[in-house]
């Protein structure tokens, strides 16, 4: 199977080890919602659009993407408080937790804040 937009594609002795991008938003989503701080996910407009014509709905609030061997996450969010420290332990705690699990190294996690959560 060739490296494209939706699997990490790792060529191993044995084989090759495929990894689909949602498996990896799937990680990270799961790290985020440990995260003291967050208040919610948000979709993003690529995910609005995208589910609105074709119905799909993906993780909300999470993309993941490789480029040249790397993984690089996007996430958005809404937060209670504290933006810049919920921000930083969203960035190591998604970092560490698909690094951990997929063994690719991650080159970034963009947060992005859309909002604030009053709950």
């Amino acid at each position: 199977m060739a490296e494209n937009r939706e699997y990490l594609t790792r060529a191993e002795e044995n084989g090759s080890i495929n990894i689909a991008e949602d498996v990896v938003a799937a990680i990270a989503a799961d790290a985020i919602g440990e995260i003291e701080g967050v208040g919610s996910m948000c979709q993003n407009m690529t995910e609005q659009i995208t589910e609105q014509f074709t119905g799909k709905k993906g993780l909300r609030g999470v993309r993941a993407e490789v480029k040249d061997g790397e993984i690089i996450v996007d996430v958005y969010l809404m937060v209670r408080y504290g933006i810049p420290e919920t921000a930083r332990k969203v960035q190591d705690s998604v970092s560490a937790a698909v690094s951990g699990m997929t063994g690719y190294n991650v080159h970034a996690v963009n947060v992005h804040v859309g909002g604030i959560s009053f709950n």
